[in-house]
């Protein structure tokens, strides 16, 4: 028989992405559920049986983790994170794998090579390892990346997984933001100020009320006859004017 998974993502977008990835690079795979949560996931491995399950960390009500720990052993499991190489030493530990969002084809291809040879053996206890994973993400089970790691935006019809490292500014008007990369330019609803609860502040700035930039995609500041000082990309044409506010930031340049 093909091998049968589960997804758990509280995301829609990151579950249609991680199927499709899966089918990509393990067309045999079979998928025979999704869930939203943790309980829903519990819920699908007693129902369905899967030989697989993956779990998102990070998801409201009952965790990723948690929801390892009521699976126990009727599967083997692969965590879902959004947490950097710093936190997935853990899972170096040959017991249990994981997928960084959003998915990627050649981290996942590792991934199913792990999962083909594990498989062949019944899953692990993993209680231990599950208590020094969440350990290492914050000491909570129910906790978040520190940082945004990716947005999810409109592009006409269709929605787009985009990396936060790979946005060069947030611009925002009286209804949408614009999300700027140097290929291509996407919108979403969320307003400047939830994005900068939410972006590393050693990596985003805000320069004015409605603009918010990436430092690191930043070539340096033009200042113009008038007084204004604009900031000028590496990669890209347009100039972004600084509000006075916020021209401190920039006196090292």
């Amino acid at each position: 028989m093909p091998p049968r998974a589960i997804l758990a993502d509280d995301e829609r977008l990151m579950r249609e992405q991680l199927r499709a990835r899966l089918a990509e690079v393990w067309p045999e795979l079979e998928i025979v559920a999704e869930a939203r949560n943790g309980e829903e996931a519990v819920q699908a491995v007693a129902d369905q049986q899967p030989d697989l399950a993956f779990l998102d960390i990070q998801m409201p009500g009952m965790t990723g983790i948690e929801a390892a720990r009521a699976i126990g052993q009727a599967c083997h499991v692969v965590f879902i994170t959004a947490f950097g190489e710093y936190a997935v030493q853990a899972f170096e530990q040959g017991a249990v794998d994981y997928v960084l969002k959003p998915a990627d084809a050649a981290r996942l291809q590792t991934t199913v090579a792990r999962l083909r040879e594990r498989m062949q053996a019944p899953p692990r206890d993993l209680d231990a390892l599950l208590r020094d994973i969440a350990g290492r993400i914050g000491g909570g089970e129910g906790s978040r990346p520190r940082h945004l790691q990716w947005i999810q935006a409109s592009m006409g019809q269709q929605l787009r997984l985009i990396p936060v490292g790979d946005v060069l500014f947030f611009h925002s008007d009286e209804k949408y933001t614009r999300v700027q990369t140097e290929a291509f330019e996407a919108l979403i609803r969320k307003p400047i100020r939830e994005l900068l609860e939410e972006l590393d502040p050693a990596q985003f700035w805000q320069i004015h009320r409605a603009t918010i930039v990436n430092i690191h995609a930043v070539a340096g500041v033009v200042r113009e006859v008038s007084g204004r000082q604009r900031v000028q990309f590496r990669n890209f044409p347009e100039k972004l004017e600084i509000s006075r506010s916020f021209t401190g930031l920039f006196k090292q340049m």
